[in-house]
């Protein structure tokens, strides 16, 4: 039993609709919560009161509101993820003997917030602040194999919208789908080359409650033709990525197949 009872229900309701792709109707929210739905009507009356929730009259569901978004947007300033996962990626670091990042997707590219060099590795391109491609790096793949199609297809809606940087790596819609596939499957992605020539990179998505894909780990090593990862690495950026997809409250990373 909560030891406050409506807070604990209230939470509830925010996270249900945080974790929603749409507005949802109360009588549904009730039945999701086994909450009765007259408790339900009045929290939501509040919540629309203080602006965390806003109601469509229209269609007689309610939807997370500006309040909720300004809460976010202060989760995002106080940089949790560049705090959290810092230590976790100098661990992994010392761990393997390789160079680790943390990145983000803004829009079709990733952003690097957090970098950890390994000594005596070569230098890299992923600094923090450094945006690059999504779909050329391990650490965008890995987040666009989680993303929903629709959302997929608004990022790259014709061919036009891929780049190279060394020739390789996803050249249309077709190619990168195919290859989202395969990561989907894995649980991991992988790029050979599409960043920097000689030089490859594993990265797994940190996902939060939804299962949306807020950030990546990655580590970049030298390469060979094939691209293999050294002995233990996918296991290690998989096991990092999902000690911090926990401690932001999140779902665990995708297993490893």
């Amino acid at each position: 039993m909560p030891k406050a009872p409506a807070a604990d229900s209230t939470l509830r309701i925010l996270t249900v609709l945080g974790s929603q792709r749409g507005p949802m109707a109360a009588a549904a929210i009730a039945t999701r919560l086994g909450l009765p739905r007259s408790t339900v009507y009045q929290l939501l009356s509040t919540l629309v009161d203080h602006g965390f929730v806003i109601h469509l009259p229209e269609s007689r569901r309610y939807a997370l509101g500006l309040a909720s978004f300004e809460l976010g947007s202060g989760f995002t300033r106080q940089q949790p993820l560049s705090l959290l996962g810092a230590p976790l990626l100098a661990t992994l670091v010392d761990r393997t003997g390789e160079s680790a990042h943390l990145a983000v997707m803004h829009g079709a590219e990733v952003v690097y917030v957090v970098e950890e060099r390994a000594r005596h590795r070569p230098t890299l391109v992923t600094e923090v602040g450094v945006r690059l491609p999504a779909h050329l790096t391990a650490s965008g793949k890995a987040m666009l194999a989680a993303l929903p199609p629709a959302q997929l297809r608004a990022l790259y809606p014709s061919d036009s919208a891929f780049v190279s940087r060394t020739g390789t790596g996803p050249s249309d819609g077709r190619a990168l789908r195919a290859e989202l596939a395969v990561i989907r499957e894995a649980g991991v992605a992988t790029e050979v080359g599409a960043v920097t020539q000689g030089l490859a990179s594993v990265g797994v998505a940190v996902l939060d409650g939804s299962g949306w894909p807020v950030a990546s780990v990655a580590c970049t090593y030298r390469s060979d033709d094939d691209g293999a990862a050294p002995d233990g690495l996918v296991q290690e950026v998989t096991r990092v990525a999902g000690e911090l997809s926990r401690r932001i409250g999140g779902a665990d990373a995708p297993p490893q197949k």
